[in-house]
């Protein structure tokens, strides 16, 4: 019989993978330049030549079986020394091979952090607005989301709301900064206060609670700051991380768990991760693609376009009288919808091949996301059409 779970789920498919189809479609009617699709977040900046050099050099000059054949289940050690050396220098703590597990990206390290330290019918809370994955991603594991209502003025943490879900089943929290959908990066005054509510509940429960950091976008951060740390402020921290974004690298799929070193369980969490790796098949990650990353440990993409297209893109909506939240990071905006009903909203801009994602499957009804991972001169050119809409419907 088939399992009734994965037939339900068939009635609830990506809102965001069903509008970039429809764009596509649309796309081979009109031409693809002539539609405005900011639905998927897919990078559009170039890979690094130095990846491509690697690779072809690895690919004429490496023996065959040491490029492509199976890695150790934690990853190839030099790739894992070499991860763990760049966090060390970067964020001042003292990561070692141990503590790190090489992953098919962010999305594979969260599926190994979520059974480590959760047992079927443990909570894991995190705050809306968030990815629409992390619903399945987490009660797949047998784990329970529980979602804290977003705070609209900011896109900071509400707190208050927080604090009154937090109970004896909650092992983790999962937090996404800078994110996605709203481009909002925590603040150090809201990583503070989250790390010390949780420490306070960890004495109060008498257990660890976990922070699992989802960090796929730490790179993508505007006006010349960074995005604080989080595992400098709470030891039981787990970092996921992915170079989908910042080496525009999504369909290499390559990324890493990294454990706190100060983190409860620290010497055994990446034991258990390969563990996990036997049980749900996520393992062994592509070896030419590790190695790739090892050789270009601190380097990134372009990413300054985002920035650009994000401020044409704010200018633009806070010109037209849209309340939104200028963006910390990311490549995403998240904008108020000029009516109650936000689906609504993004189906009358179809009309104007505006392709909008509504905010209900981020669990934050009435707001609409735009991902902005496109050529600035189609950005540029959209903005005279986003007015038309607004002028037009509004």
């Amino acid at each position: 019989m088939l399992t009734e779970v994965y037939k339900e789920m068939l009635g609830a498919k990506s809102v965001i993978r069903d509008l970039a189809g429809r764009a596509a479609e649309r796309g081979r009617e009109i031409g693809y330049e002539n539609v405005f699709d900011y639905s998927l977040g897919n990078p559009s900046v170039p890979v690094p030549d130095a990846i491509n050099k690697s690779m072809i050099r690895m690919l004429t000059e490496m023996d065959s079986r040491s490029l492509h054949g199976y890695s150790p289940n934690p990853g190839i050690p030099e790739v894992r020394d070499a991860v763990a050396s760049s966090l060390s220098k970067r964020f001042g703590i003292p990561y070692k091979r141990e503590h790190i597990f090489m992953t098919s990206a962010a999305a594979s390290a969260l599926a190994h952090a979520f059974r480590i330290v959760t047992s079927p019918g443990d909570e894991i809370i995190t705050f809306a607005p968030f990815f629409p994955e992390y619903r399945p991603y987490v009660n797949l594991s047998g784990a329970v989301l529980k979602c804290v209502s977003p705070d609209t003025e900011s896109f900071q943490i509400n707190f208050d709301e927080f604090e009154s879900m937090i109970n004896e089943k909650t092992m983790a929290v999962l937090i996404n900064s800078p994110n996605n959908p709203s481009g909002v990066v925590y603040s150090e005054e809201t990583v503070k206060k989250l790390s010390g509510m949780l420490s306070d509940a960890q004495k109060k429960y008498s257990h660890a609670i976990y922070i699992i950091s989802d960090e796929p976008y730490r790179e993508i951060v505007f006006d010349g700051k960074e995005a604080p740390c989080i595992s400098k402020y709470y030891d039981n921290t787990i970092m996921c991380y992915s170079y989908s974004k910042s080496l525009s690298l999504p369909g290499e799929r390559i990324g890493y768990m990294a454990v706190n070193p100060a983190a409860e369980g620290a010497d055994i969490l990446v034991d258990m991760a390969v563990q996990v790796s036997r049980g749900i098949g996520h393992n062994c990650p592509s070896s030419i693609m590790q190695r790739a990353i090892a050789e270009n440990i601190d380097l990134t993409a372009d990413l300054s376009v985002y920035e650009k297209n994000m401020n044409l893109i704010y200018d633009k909506l806070v010109s037209l009288g849209f309340t939104v939240v200028r963006p910390g990071g990311t490549f995403y905006i998240f904008p108020k919808a000029l009516e109650e009903d936000s689906v609504a909203f993004c189906n009358k801009a179809l009309k104007y091949d505006l392709v909008l994602v509504p905010g209900d499957s981020f669990m934050a009804p009435g707001y609409f996301r735009m991902a902005y991972c496109i050529d600035t001169e189609k950005v540029e050119r959209s903005l005279p059409v986003i007015e038309k809409f607004v002028r037009s419907e509004y």
